[in-house]
């Protein structure tokens, strides 16, 4: 039996709010009132194993797909229609996953601190080797080095300490050892110091070990997902409804980091100009640290009529810095492979080693709003990109250098390579968008910047201008087939030619070659 939580007017719009590891819906307590007096018919289930629904003993009666069956047929069974949906952690991988095969049932996604992982088939990305998995065993605390008020992780998106997450460890620890509660995860990852009554609320459903079947398994779930995620992945980088980020600051998993948050923004159309954020004095369990102030935002968020921020509203400098990152891969002269990453963290960047033949790109500084790559450029028609395991990261080939590093200009201030790749770049309406325009007209758009440039602005040779274009709407830009990528004196990648936009009327003249 599914346990749900369901509040407000029966006939109002459908919010559906599903919770991750190893809480369950007593974690929305704080958004449901919000939610319900705003006139929204507000559902929180409780997956398998979890809070108040069925659960088995058994290790072996839980599987990723098997969540996400029962999701599945929950929403048919209730007849949920135009849901608007907010999703995190364990939630996000089973909710996003629905939202991406079945985009239909969906008028708005939120997710906060969440992910929906490709993982190539066939590959297990935390192997463990356990035995018997109800055995228990007397491991020590994984959380009793964090304080009850979490200190601060993070300055800005850079963590102040080397991440120490051991995810396979993570893994043992939930299945196997006898001190693993729900209420210390919690506590541990939430900003403010949690109250007792409310860590026993977390404990209430799993009165001993023998109910922790569904905590205990989710996150050896992860070795589940290889090959699983792919089409549902394609779903989303074509949902254009609105979809929301709203993250906690203060979250050190890979979850909360700045690059996972910014991949979701980065790929899926119905992210452009929404208001993303990440909430101060929140942990991974957002829900618990700012639950009213989510709920607010989703208020706003879901009544709006398109959940867009009209033109005076939007503040770019509140839109996470998206950092990506490249190896290169020579094959022979005209043929290195660019792998990408939006997920691998900076430090996880720093400690590859690369063999002779690769070679890493500087991290970059993403300033499109949005991205997608229809097709690997060895691809004849569009489809996911190829995905390839490389020194213990998945990386996706999203472009392919076919001449590389080509001097543009006497004084040696622009240099180009010529890129195979099948890419769509989006900026949202009324940001500035940076061009700069040849002396034959030609228009490159700015789509990132090596991070920690030495400066703004470039230098550009005589005859070319730099132009600042203001969108009355979304702009959407269809980069050619191959992409000539410009890189100025500061690393500034502009890409293009964009064939159909002509700026030479309009620009001011910045070149610097007579100054």
């Amino acid at each position: 039996m599914a346990y749900y939580a369901d509040e407000g007017p029966a006939d109002g719009p459908v919010v559906l709010l599903l919770h991750g590891q190893p809480s369950w819906s007593y974690l929305y307590r704080k958004m449901i009132p919000v939610l319900a007096d705003a006139g929204y018919r507000v559902i929180a289930m409780d997956h398998l194993g979890m809070g108040r629904s069925d659960k088995p003993t058994e290790v072996g009666s839980y599987s990723f797909l098997n969540h996400y069956d029962r999701l599945e047929r929950f929403v048919e069974e209730l007849g949920l229609r135009e849901i608007n949906l907010f999703v995190q952690d364990w939630g996000s991988l089973i909710g996003l996953r629905l939202a991406g095969l079945r985009p239909e049932l969906f008028a708005r996604i939120a997710v906060g601190d969440g992910s929906l992982p490709l993982i190539p088939e066939g590959l297990e990305p935390f192997p463990v080797d356990i035995e018997d998995p109800d055995e228990p065993k007397d491991l020590p605390s994984m959380f009793g080095d964090i304080p009850v008020q979490q200190p601060p992780f993070y300055d800005g998106c850079d963590l102040l300490l080397p991440s120490t997450g051991n995810f396979g460890a993570w893994i043992e620890f939930s299945l196997t050892s006898s001190n693993f509660r729900a209420s210390e995860v919690i506590e541990a990852l939430t900003w403010f110091d949690m109250p007792s009554d409310e860590e026993a609320a977390y404990d209430a459903p799993f009165p001993s070990r023998i109910y922790m079947g569904g905590p205990r398994t989710f996150p050896s779930l992860v070795n589940q997902l290889g090959g699983l995620n792919d089409e549902a992945w394609e779903g989303l980088m074509s949902f254009e409804r609105p979809f929301l980020t709203l993250w906690a600051s203060n979250d050190p998993g890979n979850l909360g980091q700045c690059a996972t948050q910014q991949a979701l923004i980065d790929a899926i159309p119905g992210a452009v100009g929404q208001p993303h954020d990440r909430l101060p004095e929140a942990s991974h369990f957002l829900q618990d640290d700012q639950g009213e102030e989510i709920a607010r935002r989703l208020v706003d968020f879901y009544a709006s009529e398109n959940g867009l921020l009209a033109c005076g509203e939007i503040d770019d400098s509140t839109r996470p810095a998206g950092v990506g990152h490249e190896i290169l891969q020579f094959v022979g002269p005209g043929n290195i492979i660019v792998w990408l990453s939006g997920q691998i963290t900076q430090e996880e960047f720093d400690a590859i080693e690369l063999p002779p033949g690769w070679f890493k790109n500087n991290p970059l500084e993403v300033q499109m709003d949005g991205s997608q790559f229809f097709r690997s450029p060895d691809a004849t028609t569009d489809g996911p990109l190829t995905m390839q395991e490389h020194f213990g990261h998945v990386w996706m080939h999203g472009a392919t250098i076919v001449e590389a590093q080509m001097p543009l200009d006497d004084d040696a201030l622009l240099t180009g390579s010529r890129v195979q790749k099948f890419h769509e770049v989006r900026y949202n309406a009324c940001r500035e968008v940076e061009f700069i325009i040849s002396p034959g007209g030609e228009s490159y758009v700015r789509a990132s910047r090596d991070t920690g440039r030495p400066r703004e602005n470039s230098n550009l040779p005589r005859g070319w201008k730099q132009f600042t274009y203001v969108p009355p709407e979304e702009l959407i830009l269809q980069l050619p087939t191959p992409t000539l990528v410009i890189r100025t004196d500061i690393e500034d990648s502009f890409q293009g030619p964009i064939a159909e936009l002509d700026f030479s009327p309009m620009v001011v003249d910045l070149s610097r070659g007579d100054q």
